[in-house]
C-alpha cells in the first residue's frame, strides 16, 4: 500500500491567500469604496470652502506642518472642514493645480463608486480625463484667471500651472498659448461629446465668428435645405472666447490680435483626422500581454432599441401601385395596427465590462505549449480569441509537424487544462492554423435581448430570419430558414434543446407579421409549447376541428401532417396555374393583382412546422409519421412550408437515412456519445460540448460553434401576452381537411338516417353559398366529426359537391325554393 504525501501549505502563504480572498470579497470592496468616496467628498468640500474662506485661513495654515495644525487647540479656522481640510485645500489648490485640483477628489469619489460597483465607467478613461484636466486646466487657468484676478488669495493655476505657463510664454509666446488652449478645448469637445463627427463639424461651422461666415454666406444660402428651420445668428462659443482673450491680452500687453489668425483655421485639420480615426475603428480590440501571445476580445454588436411598430422585418414593399392605377393588395390590411413585440419584454443580463482574465489566458497558453512540447511539437505562434463561453486558441506549428499528431492529443490537452469540452480543429478552414477550443472558467450568458437588439438582426432582410446566438468571435449568428430549408435539432436532456427551439420561435415572432407566417406546433410532451396557445389567432395553424391550438395527440399529429401534405399539393397547383416556380414569385404576382382570387388564388403565408420529441412520435406511430414528413421535406421548400424537428435520441432508427437526406441543416447540442454525434452531424464533436446552450451548427460542409441565446419562460410569457392582447384573426389558420376514400364515397351514406341538424345545415349552406365544414361547426357549435358527417349527407343528397382540398365545396342548390322542394322529396 502506497501512502500519498500531502503537500502542506506554509502558514505565511496561507495567510497571504486569506488576505487576498478577503480583499477580493464583494463586501470588503464595498466598504473600502465607501471610505474612499467619503474621503473624496471631504476633500471636495474643503476645496469649495477654500474659495470663500481661504483668505482668512491662509495666514494660519502657511508655514505650519499638518500635525502642528491639527494639534493646536487654540487655532480656529473658517474652512467648513476644519483645520485639516484648510491645510489640504491650501496645498492642493495653491501648491498644486489651482482651480482644477478639484478633479482629484472627484477622481477619489469615482474610485469609491467603482469599488462599490455603482459606476461602470472605464478606469483608464477616468484616469486619462483627470490627468488631462489637471495639466491642461492648470495651464489655462494660470494664463487667463491669474492675469485677470492677480490679487486673489487663490492661485487659479496653482504652482504647477504658473510655472508651466511662464515657460510656455517665454518659449512660444502668447499666440502659441492661445492656440494651445484652443487645442485643449477641441480635444475635450471631440472626446466628451457623444455626437458623431459630422454633427461636431456642423456645430463648428455654425459657431464661426461673423467675419468668417461672411465669405460663405452666398454658398450657405444655396445649400440650406428648405425643410430645416433657420438658426439664429448668435455668436458662437469660439467667437466669445476669442474676443475675451483678445481684449485681455491687448489691455495687458498693448497689442492687437490679427483676425487672420483665426483659431478655427488651426483646428480644421485635427478634426478631419479624428473623423477618419473614428470611422476606421474595427469591431475588435486587441490586447497584447507579450510579444508572442495575442488575445482578441470581440466587441458586442448591439444597438439601443428595436421599435415595436417598426416594419424593418418586412422584406417586400407593399405600398407600390400596380398597373391600371389599382392599389396593390396588402396582406397585412386586416391586422394593419399590429405591433411587433418590444425589446423591453426581454431580460437584460448584467455581464459587466467583459474584462478578460489574463491569468487564465496565460495559464492556458503555457499549458498548451508545455503539453505539445512534451510530445515533441513546437509552435511558432499562438493567438487567443475570447468568446462568451469558449476561447479559441489558434496555433501555428513549426514546419514538418504532422497535423494528425496534434489532433490525436485532444485528451492530453484536456487533461493538462483540467477542462471539459476541449475540441481541436486541425486545420482551421481557410486558415493555416490549428484551432483548440477551451471553455472559459467564467462563461457569460448570451441573452436573447443582446441578439435581437444587434444591428445585424435588425437590418437583415431574410425571408424567415432565425437568430440562434453568438459565435466564438461574439458575432450574432443568423440564418434564413428558407435557404436551409429544413432543420434537424438534437441534444441530450437538459443541454438546451428546448431553449434553442424557443429562441428560433422568438426570433421569428420579432420579425414576421401574422399575415406572413403561420406555425404548426407539435408537442408530444404537452408542456413545452403550451405557452404559445395564447397567440392562436395570430400565428398558429391547425385543423378546423381541432380544439387545442398545440397538437399533442399522436393521432392528431398524423392527421395534421397529412393535412400539410394536402396543403403542399394545393399550393403546387396554385403555383402551376400562376406559371411561377416559388412562393415568393407567386405572392409578388398576387400582391400586384396579376392573379384572380375568383380562380382560387390566395396569398400564401410561410408555414413553419416545429416538432418536439420527434423520437417519441416515431416510436409510437412509425411510418405513419415518417412518410408525410419525408414528403414535406422533399417537396415543400418551393411552396413555403419548412420543418424543424427535434429529438433527444439521435439514433439511426429515429433519424433515418430518408430524414437525414432531406434535412441538410443540423443543430447539435451536447450528446452522450460519439455515435450520436456522427448520427446528427456526420462527424464527432457534439459529444465534446459543455452543455448549457453550447452547440454546433452544420450547414453543408461548414461547422460553427455557437452559444445559444437564452430566453426564459417569463420572457416568453410576456411576449405571447403582448401579441395575444392585440387584435387577431377570427380563428387560427385552417389547414385543409383530409377525408378518406370511404368517407368521401356518397354511396356509403344512408340518407334515411339523417342528422337532426341536416335540414338546418342545408339551409345554412344554401343561404351562404359556401360548402364548408368549418361553417357548420361554428354555426351549430358541434365537433368536427359530426360536421363532417353532415357534409357527407349533404353531398349524398346532391346539395354540395365533392371535397376540393382547402377550398369550399361547390353548392349545387342556388335558392331556398329549390332546396325546400329537394327536402320534401327526401321526406
Amino acid at each position: 500500500m502506497v501512502k500519498r504525501k500531502r503537500k502542506r501549505t506554509s502558514p505565511s502563504k496561507k495567510k497571504r491567500t486569506d488576505w487576498l480572498h478577503l480583499f477580493k470579497s464583494e463586501r470588503t470592496q464595498f466598504i473600502l469604496g465607501v471610505i474612499v468616496a467619503f474621503v473624496g467628498i471631504f476633500m471636495l468640500l474643503a476645496i469649495i470652502s477654500f474659495f470663500f474662506t481661504g483668505a482668512a485661513d491662509q495666514s494660519k495654515v502657511l508655514n505650519v506642518s499638518f500635525w502642528q495644525l491639527i494639534r493646536s487647540s487654540n487655532l480656529e479656522v473658517d474652512n467648513w472642514t476644519g483645520a485639516g481640510g484648510a491645510f489640504i485645500a491650501e496645498r492642493l489648490v495653491n501648491d498644486w493645480f489651482g482651480l482644477f485640483s478639484s478633479l482629484i477628489p472627484i477622481f477619489f469619489i469615482y474610485i469609491g463608486l467603482r469599488l462599490m460597483r455603482v459606476s461602470k465607467f472605464s478606469f483608464i478613461k477616468a484616469l486619462f480625463a483627470t490627468a488631462f484636466g489637471l495639466i491642461c486646466g492648470s495651464i489655462s487657468s494660470a494664463f487667463i484667471l491669474d492675469n485677470i484676478l492677480p490679487d486673489s488669495h487663490v492661485k487659479w493655476g496653482g504652482a504647477h500651472g504658473i510655472e508651466i505657463e511662464r515657460f510656455l510664454e517665454s518659449s512660444i509666446g502668447w499666440p502659441g498659448i492661445i492656440l494651445l488652449i484652443i487645442l485643449f478645448i477641441v480635444i475635450i469637445v471631440v472626446t466628451v461629446r457623444r455626437s458623431n463627427m459630422h454633427k461636431i463639424q456642423q456645430t463648428l461651422v455654425d459657431n464661426k465668428p461673423s467675419f468668417l461666415k461672411f465669405e460663405e454666406s452666398v454658398e450657405s444660402e444655396a445649400t440650406i435645405e428648405p425643410d430645416l428651420p433657420e438658426k439664429e445668428n448668435k455668436p458662437g462659443i469660439f467667437s466669445k472666447l476669442f474676443s475675451s482673450i483678445k481684449e485681455k491680452l491687448s489691455s495687458n500687453n498693448g497689442t492687437d490680435i490679427e483676425e487672420e489668425t483665426s483659431p478655427e483655421e488651426e483646428i480644421e485639420e485635427p478634426i478631419e483626422t479624428e473623423t477618419k480615426t473614428a470611422d476606421s475603428l474595427t469591431p475588435k480590440y486587441v490586447v497584447k500581454p507579450d510579444d508572442d501571445f495575442e488575445i482578441i476580445v470581440p466587441k458586442d454588436d448591439e444597438t439601443d432599441s428595436l421599435p415595436a411598430d417598426d416594419d424593418k422585418g418586412n422584406k417586400r414593399d407593399l405600398s407600390f401601385i400596380t398597373n391600371g392605377n389599382q392599389e396593390a393588395y396588402d396582406p397585412k390590411k386586416d391586422l394593419s395596427m399590429f405591433k411587433f413585440p418590444t425589446l423591453d419584454l426581454l431580460k437584460v443580463y448584467n455581464t459587466g465590462d467583459r474584462e478578460i482574465n489574463m491569468a487564465e489566458q496565460n495559464e492556458n497558453k503555457d499549458k498548451i505549449i508545455s503539453t505539445l512540447r512534451n510530445y515533441g511539437i513546437e509552435i511558432t505562434s499562438i493567438k487567443a480569441t475570447v468568446g462568451p463561453t469558449i476561447t479559441l486558441y489558434e496555433i501555428v506549428p513549426q514546419a514538418g509537424v504532422r497535423i494528425s499528431k496534434i489532433r490525436n492529443l485532444e485528451d492530453d490537452i484536456a487533461l493538462s487544462l483540467s477542462a471539459l469540452g476541449i475540441r481541436i480543429i486541425a486545420p482551421m478552414p481557410g486558415k493555416g492554423t490549428v484551432g483548440i477550443e477551451v471553455p472559459n472558467k467564467d462563461p457569460q450568458i448570451v441573452s436573447m435581448h443582446s441578439v435581437l437588439s444587434s444591428k445585424r438582426y435588425q437590418e437583415c432582410n431574410y425571408e424567415l430570419p432565425v437568430a440562434l446566438g453568438k459565435t466564438i468571435t461574439n458575432e450574432v449568428f443568423i440564418f434564413d430558414l428558407t435557404k436551409m430549408p429544413h432543420l434537424l435539432v438534437a441534444g441530450a436532456t437538459g443541454q438546451g434543446k428546448s431553449v434553442g427551439l424557443n429562441a428560433i420561435i422568438t426570433s421569428l415572432l420579432y420579425k414576421m407579421h401574422p399575415a406572413e407566417m403561420k406555425m404548426v406546433l407539435i408537442d408530444p410532451k404537452m408542456v413545452e409549447f403550451n405557452i404559445y396557445s395564447i397567440i392562436e389567432n395570430h400565428y398558429l395553424a391547425k385543423l378546423p376541428d381541432e380544439d387545442k391550438p398545440i397538437i399533442t395527440d399522436v393521432s392528431k399529429v398524423t392527421q395534421t401532417l397529412n393535412s400539410l401534405t394536402k396543403e403542399m399539393d394545393d399550393r403546387y397547383e396554385l403555383l402551376m396555374k400562376a406559371h411561377v416556380r416559388a412562393i415568393r414569385e407567386y405572392n409578388e404576382k398576387f400582391i400586384n393583382r396579376r392573379l384572380n382570387p375568383n380562380n382560387g388564388h390566395r396569398y400564401l403565408p410561410y408555414i413553419v412546422v416545429v416538432i418536439d420529441e420527434f423520437g417519441d412520435l416515431i416510436m409510437t406511430a412509425g411510418k405513419e409519421i415518417e412518410m408525410p414528413i419525408a414528403r414535406i421535406a422533399q417537396k415543400a421548400r418551393a411552396v413555403g412550408i419548412h420543418m424543424i424537428i427535434a429529438t433527444q435520441r439521435p439514433t439511426t432508427n429515429i433519424i433515418t437515412g430518408t430524414i437525414k437526406a432531406n434535412f441538410p441543416a443540423r443543430m447539435a447540442f451536447r450528446v452522450t456519445s460519439q455515435i450520436d454525434s456522427r448520427t446528427i452531424l456526420d462527424m464527432s464533436g457534439a459529444n465534446q460540448l459543455i452543455g448549457r446552450g453550447d452547440m454546433l451548427f452544420s450547414q453543408g460542409s461548414t461547422l460553427t460553434r455557437i452559444q445559444c441565446a437564452f430566453v426564459d419562460t417569463p420572457e416568453l410569457d410576456d411576449i405571447t401576452k403582448y401579441i395575444g392582447k392585440q387584435q387577431g384573426y377570427d380563428a387560427a389558420y385552417p389547414l385543409p381537411e383530409v377525408i378518406s376514400d370511404a368517407e368521401a364515397a356518397p354511396g356509403a351514406v344512408d340518407l334515411n338516417d339523417r342528422d337532426v341538424l341536416f335540414e338546418e345545415a342545408a339551409r345554412l349552406i344554401v343561404v351562404h353559398q359556401q360548402g364548408s365544414t368549418s361553417l357548420i361547426q361554428r354555426k351549430f357549435s358541434i365537433g368536427y366529426n359530426r360536421a363532417g358527417r353532415l357534409m357527407d349527407q349533404l353531398e349524398a343528397a346532391g346539395i354540395v359537391g365533392g371535397a376540393q382540398g382547402s377550398k369550399p365545396r361547390e353548392v349545387f342548390i342556388q335558392d331556398e325554393y329549390s332546396l325546400e322542394k329537394l327536402l320534401d322529396s327526401l321526406n
